[in-house]
């Protein structure tokens, strides 16, 4: 009898390594292909020709490829939450349109669209996952389960935070899961997989380039008085801003609602186009730019840092519902801090010493309010913030989640 339950242990663990490193090769694999292919279409080819309107030319005639792609193959890629209330009401995700499903991940981002690509990755993911659960015999039975680990460890390694991607699901899935997996053996499969999915991830990224930089660290600040004075109005601005956030989601999704398919993701296009043209930091998804930020922000004014903000979370907006879709954690969180940084700008006339705090609350109220989710957005916030910032992270997202009503 130990002889068999050893074996089934070992089973599971090298199963666990096996899935952890292969959804790590699958991710590394398309951020590597959108990393080249943004370097193809945003650094050689501008090297080579130089014309001023060369962004509204890329997002419109992106935009109207990803218009006839969608009408002829569907409506890809789906938002996390659609993703999990697929498995939450059919029991399942069809994986049979994966390759539909990564082309469609890749044009958004590689022509330079306000998202992330956590939204087309978790499908893809997901997909697979149900893929093992129907065709591998160990699998069956809990594919439901594994396609939550598989969404897990996606948004861990996208976010380079493991815990993230355990309370990102954990915290939308409140009902008794599926009793095959006891909390014992699910806290034993998320670690195995992350953990073979760091591994693998790291591995590929030293041997062969990352595809993706991650967000940058903030430098520790030692806080004052007047920072903690100054809470209550980071965690409101933030909170406002995630009401923008909101009412802008409703109000692209009502006027693109009303265009016909291709016309509404060119328009998308063409919308992006101009706004790369007239600021390029609102093209992409946000974390590069935020490492830029980082070492210039003096070189903007308050205001112009403020207004930032809003224009980032309309364009994603934007994006997301003309069809140039993809996820809306990495831009928010950039603007997030675009609007810290401008707040702490105006309060105070040296403000070297008082924005990261300001990011760092602003971001969190933010994130709160949108995702509901305060242990995640603390867990992924916790690795660019300073570890003594934790504490009014958590506090911030948790204020920012009630106070914002859905």
């Amino acid at each position: 009898m130990n002889k068999i339950k050893l074996k089934n242990q070992w089973n599971l663990t090298l199963f666990c390594m096996i899935v952890g490193a292969f959804i790590s090769a699958v991710i590394w694999l398309f951020l590597k292909a959108v990393s080249v292919g943004t370097s193809f279409l945003w650094e050689w080819i501008p090297g080579k020709i130089t014309w001023p309107f060369y962004p509204i030319l890329v997002c419109t005639a992106g935009g109207a490829l990803i218009g006839i792609f969608r009408k002829k193959c569907g409506d890809y890629p789906e938002e996390l939450t659609a993703v999990l209330g697929k498995i939450k009401q059919e029991k399942r995700y069809e994986y049979r349109n994966m390759p539909v499903m990564l082309i469609a991940a890749f044009l958004p981002l590689v022509i330079g669209s306000s998202v992330g690509p956590e939204a087309g990755l978790t499908g893809i993911i997901v997909g697979l996952c149900y893929w093992a659960g129907d065709n591998l015999k160990f699998a069956k039975g809990n594919a439901r389960e594994y396609s939550k680990v598989g969404m897990a460890v996606t948004l861990s390694l996208l976010f380079h935070s493991p815990l993230f991607g355990i309370f990102a699901v954990e915290e939308e899935n409140k009902e008794k899961e599926i009793p095959d997996l006891t909390r014992t053996s699910k806290t034993f499969v998320y670690g195995i997989t992350i953990a073979s999915g760091f591994g693998a991830y790291l591995l590929l990224s030293h041997l062969f380039g990352a595809g993706m930089s991650g967000f940058p660290s903030f430098p520790p600040q030692e806080l004052v008085r007047t920072d903690y004075l100054m809470m209550i109005v980071y965690i409101l601005c933030g909170c406002i801003l995630a009401r923008f956030y909101q009412l802008t989601h409703h109000g692209c999704a009502h006027l693109a609602g009303k265009l016909p398919s291709i016309l509404r993701e060119t328009m998308g296009g063409l919308c992006l186009g101009i706004a790369g043209s007239a600021v390029p930091a609102a093209l992409f998804s946000g974390e590069e730019q935020m490492g830029v930020l980082m070492g210039t922000y003096l070189d903007y004014l308050p205001l112009w840092l403020i207004a930032m903000a809003f224009f980032k979370i309309l364009l994603t907006n934007l994006c997301i519902q003309s069809g140039l879709a993809g996820g809306h954690f990495f831009p928010v969180i950039f603007a997030g801090v675009c609007l810290g940084y401008g707040i702490a700008g105006l309060v105070f006339p040296e403000s070297a010493g008082h924005v990261v705090f300001a990011a760092a609350v602003v971001t969190s109220a933010l994130l709160g309010g949108i995702m509901k989710k305060p242990l995640a957005v603390t867990m992924v916030l916790s690795l660019c913030f300073p570890v003594k910032m934790f504490v009014w992270i958590f506090l911030s997202a948790a204020i920012g989640s009630k106070v914002v009503q859905a």
